[in-house]
């Protein structure tokens, strides 16, 4: 589906939105160390990269990866040692949003091929 708009391109553009405030945030909102710094970085510029590919040529497999993404961002809080900070709660509320509508993406993608 290259170059097509698709009825699920919006949730891609919520997910690139969702990735720009995760990257501003270390900046303005939950400086807390250098660990949720690079953690918040690198998960946003990840999932913006794969939310534009995403819109400009769809393929199932971006999905999963943003999917896993959003996973990490619950998880990478204790799995990097930044519990218990703003950038914890931050990261886990924003992994939550973008886990959400990746799993719909891919449920509604699925549900279309199955018509």
């Amino acid at each position: 589906m290259k170059g097509k708009w698709r009825r699920e391109s919006i949730l891609d553009i919520y997910n690139l939105v969702l990735a720009l405030v995760l990257f501003v945030s270390p900046w303005f909102l939950v400086r807390a160390t250098t660990a949720a710094d690079l953690d918040l970085w690198a998960t946003s510029a990840a999932i913006g990269v794969i939310s534009v590919a995403a819109l400009l040529a769809f393929a199932w497999w971006e999905e999963w990866i943003i999917l896993l993404l959003g996973l990490w961002l619950i998880a990478s809080p204790w799995l990097l040692g930044f519990a218990h900070t703003r950038a914890m709660h931050f990261s886990i509320a924003i992994g939550v949003v973008v886990a959400f509508m990746a799993a719909l993406e891919i449920w509604l993608v699925y549900d279309k091929e199955d018509e």
